[in-house]
């Protein structure tokens, strides 16, 4: 079984999720004795796409068609469906990103293949069986799916492989072709309008995360969020309420309706904690709560809690990242 990845990139960068994507996919080759190829998807430079070789992949194919470079769901489509055919790939990897949701169902029917999504673990293939841990109930259990079929698709969840970096190992980046027409364009947006964060990160793809809720009383006490935010490197987000009431755009909004994220460092600031946002959050590393309220739900899911008032708190946590920094 040879095994494709499937490598989403913004800016010219591989992301976060796919590095991930490529170490699993790797490791998935190894297990059954082949190779890692990848598949480009988005704006990516050769530079980067060969880094790709610090996560054991091999072989890139990037398909220069410059209308890739922002989402487009047929063509995406098509171009790792010919990709997998020219490779003769038995496993597809992807994110489970909104790319991945999207791309890997329309795959699963395009290929023929088995799909499983919010893959945790790498699979089982004790006694001839492939078998994936997936996370089911907004992660609140878990369960063992065995794919069946000759092709096999896995959306692996964000920041549950730890990405690899053998430094020095660079893989070959091979011009492809999906020859792609207008056909393939059909459904493009007609408009496509970046709402990057605050410090120019992703929210998908952020590694720490600053949110607030409405214990921030009001937009204009926002700048103590983004004064920490940026002090740790961190993206910014907020709660639905927030969003609601317009005192941060919609797309900072993170819960079961929202952006779901899995950042190493998730700091609830002011948020009370209804389960529709930890349904946003509860795969994050490290939850680190702030409150006044020592009833607070968010508490009970919390890593660290401070109870304390967030207008005496965040600046003086923010004094202290400064000075650790």
């Amino acid at each position: 079984m040879s095994v494709l990845v499937v490598v989403e990139c913004d800016g010219g960068e591989v992301k976060k999720s796919s590095l991930e994507v490529a170490s699993y996919g790797s490791q998935v080759a190894q297990m059954l004795g082949t190779t890692a190829t990848a598949v480009a998807v988005g704006e990516a430079t050769e530079a980067n796409l060969a880094k790709l070789g610090e996560q054991g992949i091999t072989k890139v194919l990037h398909d220069a068609e410059p209308r890739l470079k922002d989402f487009v769901n047929g063509a995406y489509t098509k171009l790792i469906a010919a990709a997998a055919q020219k490779e003769d790939a038995k496993i597809i990897v992807l994110a489970n990103s909104n790319i991945g949701a999207s791309v890997g169902s329309r795959l699963s029917i395009r290929l023929q293949a088995s799909i499983a999504t919010n893959v945790v673990e790498l699979p089982k293939t004790d006694g001839g069986s492939f078998t994936v841990k997936r996370g089911a109930f907004s992660g609140k259990a878990f369960a063992d799916v065995k794919l069946d079929g000759d092709r096999k698709i896995i959306a692996v969840k964000k920041n549950s492989i730890e990405a690899l970096h053998e430094a020095g190992k660079t893989a070959q980046v091979e011009a492809f072709s999906a020859q792609l027409s207008d056909a393939d364009f059909a459904d493009a947006p007609k408009q496509v309008v970046m709402q990057d964060q605050a410090g120019g990160i992703l929210l998908p793809e952020a590694d720490k995360v600053v949110s607030g809720g409405r214990g921030m009383k009001g937009p204009e006490n926002w700048n103590l969020i983004e004064d920490l935010a940026k002090a740790l490197g961190a993206a910014t987000a907020c709660s639905k309420p927030v969003s609601d009431v317009d005192w941060r755009p919609h797309h900072e909004h993170v819960g079961q309706t929202g952006i779901t994220v899995s950042p190493n460092l998730y700091i609830a600031c002011g948020i009370s904690g209804a389960i529709q946002h930890l349904a946003g959050v509860n795969s994050s590393k490290v939850i680190v709560v702030i409150n006044k309220d020592p009833e607070a739900p968010f508490f009970k899911a919390a890593d660290y809690g401070i109870v304390g008032d967030v207008f005496d708190v965040l600046p003086k946590l923010t004094q202290a990242v400064k000075e650790l920094n």
